[in-house]
């Protein structure tokens, strides 16, 4: 009984053997069948923003029995900042004012008997082609703190509305790219690049100048004027 159960093994593991030497050498057969090679591109371009966005708001904080007041001075506020916009050639249809948002104003240290406090909001989103001009404005709230505002702003956002266009200006330049790279690496062993079976673009990365800040799922930096768009290309080419 145990010579069997030993002669059993023994044929198991050969034939396991066998069935593992068979798949490498069919893999190794697919791979030479298959007869190509894969590299990735990049194309690289410096550009300028054309669209600047500033996102500002003014606010008052009042007690609950001085909420028709506050909404009062808002509206004073709000002409005071319209004027201020126009003053900074702001046209209408450069910007946009939100209805007033109101909210509690929680102070978790006062005691219940205490009135409540709401703080009244508008925000201000300005859009324009003109980057300087928006550039200019963001650096004068304090124009608007003088006159009793309270106004506070961001930082410009500047973004490049052409993307799309660039993107596949660039798609060729980022083939080439991936070819040169191919053919490095079949120059040493004594194989050349054939034609182009596929390519598969990646993730855009939009990015601040010589900055190496990119991400798998693409990056859009807002903070810069001048910007670097690389797009990269996995192309996979045959060979003689």
């Amino acid at each position: 009984m145990k010579k069997t159960i030993i002669i059993s093994s023994v044929i198991l593991s050969i034939a396991l053997m066998a069935s593992v030497l068979i798949y490498s050498n069919n893999l190794f057969k697919i791979q030479n069948l298959d007869n190509t090679l894969s590299t990735t591109g990049s194309a690289i371009k410096v550009v300028d923003s054309d669209l600047a966005k500033l996102t500002s708001n003014f606010s008052r904080v009042v007690f609950e029995d001085k909420l028709k007041e506050g909404y009062t001075l808002m509206a004073q506020d709000e002409a005071k900042v319209v004027e201020f916009l126009k003053n900074n050639n702001i046209t209408e249809e450069e910007y946009i004012l939100s209805p007033i948002r109101m909210y509690e104003e929680y102070n978790y240290n006062k005691s219940s008997y205490e009135e409540k406090q709401y703080n009244l909001t508008q925000e201000v989103i300005i859009t324009s082609t003109d980057i300087e001009k928006v550039k200019s404005l963001s650096q004068k709230a304090n124009d608007l703190i003088k006159l009793d505002v309270i106004y506070q702003t961001n930082s410009p956002e500047y973004y490049y509305t052409k993307l799309p266009e660039e993107r596949i200006n660039l798609l060729p330049e980022a083939v080439k790219d991936a070819q040169k790279r191919a053919e490095a690496i079949a120059a040493s062993t004594d194989r050349k690049v054939g034609t182009l079976k596929s390519a598969d673009m990646g993730v855009v990365q939009v990015m601040q100048p010589d900055s190496t800040d990119i991400s798998s799922y693409g990056t859009y930096d807002t903070s810069t004027v001048k910007k670097e768009i690389m797009i990269t290309v996995k192309a996979n080419f045959v060979l003689k």
